[in-house]
């Protein structure tokens, strides 16, 4: 098996165990173009949750401060939409991982 396929596959699984970092180092020390371009997507699929993450973590806090009393909907469906927003990257990684290892 090709390194580059190898490491370009790693790129998306790292979803699992290195989040963004891994695919940024690879991005940056590749000096393989196809190679780079597998790292610089995966990174930006990477970093696509953490904008509701935050989302979330605003809700939680400013529903904490501002309205205890009353049922948090807010936060609940921004909860909803990143947990949705989290598997679809997290299938999205696992099929590109898969493909890169098949097909090239």
């Amino acid at each position: 098996m090709e390194t580059r396929k190898v490491l370009s596959s790693l790129c998306y699984f790292s979803i699992f165990f290195a989040g963004f970092i891994f695919p940024f180092i690879v991005w940056l020390a590749s000096s393989d173009s196809e190679t780079k371009q597998h790292a610089k997507k995966s990174l930006i699929s990477h970093l696509i949750p953490i904008i509701p993450t935050i989302f979330v973590v605003i809700a939680v806090v400013y529903e904490m401060v501002n309205y205890q009393n009353e049922l948090p909907i807010f936060t609940i469906i921004a909860a909803i939409v990143t947990g949705l927003v989290w598997i679809v990257v997290v299938i999205y990684n696992i099929i590109k991982g898969v493909k890169v290892l098949i097909t090239e």
